[in-house]
């Protein structure tokens, strides 16, 4: 079947609806409900003429992404009986969006997310940051929103994704900015060459986590802003947050996220240890946000048990987590709320990916295909 619906099925649709909606027996569904509910969902099927049972499969599709044939996973719903597919917009769009990150994979080109994250380290708005570089006011919002960016703009991206770099484009080059602009702009720059623990961060990442996408990384380099914000979602949800539950929660939400999307949130790679997957370097990392006055480690006991409950130091940042990431993090949040350390860890240990795999091995993404969340 073809990515577009086809006229036949969509009249066959309307005409369901129609008869549902005389009978009083059509429930409208909100536009953002997630791909569960889709899953769950009665339709009406063409090839068995009446309402029936729906169910999720995943085929290879193959898009076309300026000029150049790329073949994702795709997730197709269908009917439970004869098979036949149904149009869905989110799955197609989640399926869009895989194919476009599939393509700025091959291609070495900087994520949506990526392109936002080095615009915001210097305080400019989108406009802003387009008449910096000499391009149209909307280039830069189409890019943020999904628009594949051609490799000239791409590098010039990513040469000032580093302040110093930023600073010799502006001696060099012609710019566009009122005065007020430029002077914040210019001391924005010295802030960041200036600021200790920001370059002893980007030292300290550059030594132990890669920013080249990568199948164990999800395709995203290692992201320690979005991190901290995920910590610090599900520490606040969460009467009591252990490390060892944080840790798969952690593992879930990048896999499903990653699954859906074509990349994943946090740039994390994760390990098969004894008690699931586990974040590669993850009491490093835990060490830098309790430096960081993110959030803390604190050691209790309930009786011979040792415990380690993750403790939150501040909120969320606003603005970091995008609405599908804070979508699929709730997921998991509700799904697992109920868990135990022990139990949402047996769990993990049923996963393809972990069973593929043997102890201290890093578990690629690939595998997150085979996860379902019931």
């Amino acid at each position: 079947m073809s990515n577009q619906a086809s006229t036949s099925n969509i009249a066959a649709y309307l005409t369901n609806i129609k008869k549902l909606l005389s009978a009083g027996k059509y429930d409208f569904v909100p536009r953002r409900k997630n791909m569960q509910e889709r899953a769950s969902m009665k339709k009406y099927c063409e090839e068995c003429g009446r309402e029936v049972e729906t169910k999720v499969i995943t085929k290879k599709e193959t898009y076309d992404v300026c000029s150049e044939p790329i073949e994702v996973d795709a997730q197709v719903l269908v009917c439970a009986e004869c098979g036949e597919e149904f149009y869905c917009e989110e799955f197609d769009n989640a399926t869009l969006i895989n194919a476009y990150n599939e393509y700025r994979r091959r291609h070495k080109l900087l994520l949506p997310e990526e392109i936002k994250k080095i615009r915001e380290q210097y305080g400019l708005s989108q406009r802003s940051f387009a008449r910096l570089l000499n391009w149209g006011d909307k280039t830069i919002c189409r890019y943020e929103n999904g628009s594949i960016q051609d490799k000239a703009h791409n590098s010039l991206m990513l040469f000032l994704r580093e302040p110093e770099n930023m600073r010799i484009y502006l001696t060099e080059n012609e710019i566009v900015l009122d005065e007020r602009k430029m002077a914040k702009l210019l001391d924005t720059v010295e802030k960041l060459e200036q600021d200790t623990e920001y370059q002893a961060g980007r030292r300290f990442f550059g030594l132990f986590f890669t920013q080249i996408p990568c199948e164990e990384n999800g395709f995203k380099g290692f992201d320690y802003e979005k991190l901290c914000a995920m910590v610090l979602f599900f520490a606040q949800k969460s009467a009591e947050l252990l490390k060892t539950k944080l840790m798969k929660l952690l593992n879930y939400s990048d896999m499903i996220f990653y699954k859906e999307n074509g990349i994943s949130m946090s740039g994390l790679k994760y390990a098969h240890l004894p008690y699931g997957p586990v974040p590669d370097h993850f009491d490093m990392i835990l060490g830098k946000m309790a430096a960081d006055h993110i959030a803390h480690i604190e050691v209790f006991y309930e009786g011979a048990y040792e415990k380690h409950q993750v403790i939150p130091e501040c909120d969320v940042p606003e603005g970091v987590l995008s609405d599908a990431e804070i979508t699929v993090l709730n997921r998991i949040y509700e799904k697992f709320k109920n868990f135990g350390s022990v139990e949402i860890s047996d769990y993990s240990h049923n996963e393809k990916g972990y069973r593929a795999t043997k102890t201290g091995e890093i578990i690629s993404y690939a595998y997150a295909i085979d996860i379902e969340l019931n």
